[in-house]
């Protein structure tokens, strides 16, 4: 008995040291000590070696968790054929546009980033990896093609503002285009993330989605205004989609009891939506 205790505790200690050495890592071509180094970049540093090339970023916890969800969890890993034309919306510093145009070098990706910041990152890292058949657009996706208030945070949460929450110092003009007047070819796969602008975006679009293959939406949404997601998911259904709901981030781990502290969104839900 007593062996056997021993046995099971020893098995247990070498499970939790070999565990502290896997190197989920290894995928995209990083040792475990350059794996340790990432999580450890200096608050100050501006620039990552990621397969052999620089890539150029701001917020070291925002970089960390965009190689995480979409280079180790493949967030956006997708079957497209040759030569797919793929849109972009919400690119950041272009962490999703390097995965896709790894997974899919012959593709055509029309890239939106307006925040000032971001957009700058993501030249630079479409230029340093040596990106073909990739066009950054410093423009906002919406459902005109207009003028518009935007907050430029320089970071993931960098949004359109509708006049609800104008709390942001760093307000300014920015020009956005109607994503509509882009459906009018095959798109293979179309990527929404754009801070909560989802919903009237797709609204606007519910009658020209026929030509889009697949569709990844990050649904930003607030308790008040469940309609909108009842909405997007009518919307995709009217438009022969099937979709499959994940957790972005867990607002609420405790749900009934969320506290009274206020969140910037009470819902963030990746949607997948496809035909096959």
């Amino acid at each position: 008995m007593k062996q056997n205790i021993v046995t099971n505790i020893i098995k247990g200690v070498a499970g939790k040291i070999n565990k502290a050495f896997e190197n989920p890592f290894k995928k995209i071509g990083l040792s475990w000590w350059q794996a340790r180094m990432i999580k450890n970049i200096p608050v100050d540093a501006t620039t990552f070696k990621l397969f052999g090339s620089t890539v150029y970023f701001t917020n070291k916890q925002e970089l960390f968790h965009a190689v995480e969800e979409i280079f180790l969890d493949e967030i956006y890993k997708i079957n497209l054929p040759e030569n797919a034309r793929i849109i972009d919306g919400g690119a950041n510093v272009g962490m999703s546009v390097l995965y896709l145009k790894q997974q899919h070098p012959s593709a055509t990706i029309l890239a939106f980033e307006p925040d000032e910041m971001n957009f700058e990152l993501l030249n630079k890292n479409i230029k340093s990896f040596n990106l073909t058949k990739t066009a950054p657009i410093k423009k906002a996706i919406w459902k005109e093609n207009t003028t518009i208030t935007f907050s430029n945070e320089g970071s993931m949460s960098s949004k359109i503002e509708t006049g609800e929450n104008k709390l942001t110092e760093n307000i300014t003009k920015i020009e956005a285009v109607r994503l509509k007047d882009y459906l009018n070819e095959t798109i293979h796969f179309l990527k929404l993330d754009i801070e909560g602008a989802e919903y009237e975006v797709l609204k606007d679009c519910r009658n020209d989605l026929n030509l889009v293959e697949n569709i990844f939406i990050e649904f930003h949404g607030h308790f008040d205004k469940t309609y909108e997601l009842t909405e997007i998911l009518l919307i995709l259904e009217e438009n022969k989609f099937k979709y499959y709901i994940k957790e972005a981030d867990a607002v609420y781990p405790t749900p009934f009891a969320r506290g009274i502290e206020k969140k910037n969104y009470d819902l963030q839900l990746n949607i997948f939506a496809f035909r096959n």
